[in-house]
C-alpha cells in the first residue's frame, strides 16, 4: 500500500509539473517568422519598428514571443527556400518585407497569417485581391510614395533640369509600377524618362553610368538603394542630383526625399499583427494600411556635390535638414 500510495504522489506531482511547463514554457510563446530581401537602412527600420510594435502590446522578445528573422541578400533561390522552410515550420504568423519576400510566402503559405511591409501595390503583385478586403491569408503595410511629388520636387530643386534617370530592378514588380507612374507623371510635367534596368545591386554603378540625365529619381527599388552610394558617385561625376522615396537615403547622400516613416511602417504592420493574434482578426478582413504623411528630407552638403544649391523656399518647408 505505501508503495502504491508513494507511485501516486510521483504521477500527481508529475502531473502538477507538467501544467506548469505548459502555462509558462514554449507553448505560450508566440513564434514569428521574418524574412527581408536585402539589408538597408529603411527595410532594416521596418523590422525594428515591427518589434518595438509588438513590444508595446505585450509581446516581448525571450518571454512570450520569439523570432526567426532570415535575409537572403537579395538571392532568389536562396528566398524561395526560406519560404519553403516558413511553409513546414511550426511558426504562428509569418511578415515579410519588401515585395519579393512577401511573394514568396505567400505563394509557399496559405494556411496561416503572412503580414507584409514595405510593399508598394500590393495588388499588382498579385497579393491581395482589393486594398479594402484581401481576401486571403496575406494583408500588410504599403510603402506607396507617388512619383509626381518626388518628380515635382527636382524641377523646385533644380528647375533648368529636363531629364530625369531612372535605374530599377526589372523583376521587382515595385519597381515596374514606380516608374510607370514616373513616366506617366513626367509627360505631366515636360520631363523626359531615361531607364536602365537592373538584376541586381552589383549592376546599379554601370547603369547610372549609363545614363546622361540632369538628375536621377529612386523609388522603392530594394537593389538600387541598397547601392545607392554607388549611383550617388555616377550622379556626381554627372552634375544630377538624386532624389528619393526614402529618409535614410539622403543621409547616405541623396539631395532630398519626400518619404513615409519606415520605422513608423514596422509598427503600423504590428498593429495588424497584434489585431490576428490577439483580437482573432482574420488578414482577408483587414485593410491594407497605409500612411498619410510624407517627410520632406533635404541634404544642402549632397546637392552641392550634385552641382546645385537647394533654393531656400524647400528648405524652409523641409521637415528634416540633413549633412
Amino acid at each position: 500500500m505505501r508503495f502504491k500510495a508513494a507511485l501516486a504522489a510521483l504521477v500527481a506531482s508529475a502531473l502538477v509539473l507538467t501544467g506548469c511547463g505548459n502555462g509558462a514554457g514554449s507553448d505560450d510563446v508566440t513564434k514569428i517568422g521574418g524574412v527581408t530581401i536585402v539589408s538597408h537602412p529603411s527595410l532594416d527600420a521596418i523590422w525594428a519598428g515591427f518589434k518595438d510594435g509588438m513590444k508595446e502590446a505585450g509581446y516581448e522578445e525571450g518571454k512570450n514571443v520569439s523570432y526567426d528573422f532570415q535575409n537572403p541578400q537579395g538571392d532568389q533561390s536562396t528566398l524561395n527556400s526560406i519560404a519553403s522552410t516558413f511553409a513546414n515550420s511550426d511558426n504562428d504568423l509569418f511578415v515579410a518585407i519588401a515585395t519579393p519576400p512577401a511573394q514568396a510566402l505567400a505563394n509557399a503559405i496559405t494556411d496561416k497569417p503572412v503580414i507584409f511591409s514595405g510593399v508598394t501595390d500590393p495588388v499588382a503583385a498579385g497579393l491581395v485581391k482589393s486594398l479594402d478586403a484581401p481576401g486571403a491569408n496575406v494583408t500588410g503595410a504599403s510603402d506607396a510614395n507617388p512619383p509626381k511629388a518626388v518628380l515635382e520636387l527636382i524641377k523646385e530643386i533644380k528647375p533648368t533640369a529636363k531629364t530625369i534617370g531612372i535605374v530599377y530592378t526589372s523583376s521587382e514588380v515595385n519597381s515596374e509600377v514606380q516608374t510607370k507612374q514616373a513616366q506617366e507623371a513626367a509627360k505631366e510635367l515636360g520631363l523626359e524618362v531615361k531607364v536602365a534596368t537592373v538584376t541586381n545591386s552589383n549592376e546599379v554603378q554601370q547603369a547610372a553610368a549609363s545614363l546622361d540625365v540632369d538628375a536621377f529619381y529612386v523609388g522603392n527599388d530594394n537593389n538600387v538603394v541598397s547601392a545607392l552610394e554607388a549611383l550617388i558617385q555616377e550622379a556626381e561625376k554627372k552634375k544630377a542630383i538624386v532624389v528619393t522615396s526614402d529618409e535614410d537615403s539622403v543621409s547616405r547622400g541623396a539631395t532630398a526625399a519626400i518619404s513615409i516613416d519606415y520605422y513608423q511602417q514596422g509598427k503600423d504592420t504590428a498593429k495588424l499583427a497584434v489585431q490576428i493574434l490577439k483580437d482573432g482578426m482574420k488578414p482577408a478582413d483587414l485593410p491594407v494600411s497605409f500612411q498619410q504623411k510624407l517627410k520632406l528630407v533635404v541634404n544642402p552638403a549632397a546637392a552641392t556635390k550634385q552641382g546645385t544649391d537647394i533654393p531656400q523656399a524647400v528648405l524652409d518647408k523641409a521637415d528634416k535638414k540633413v549633412g
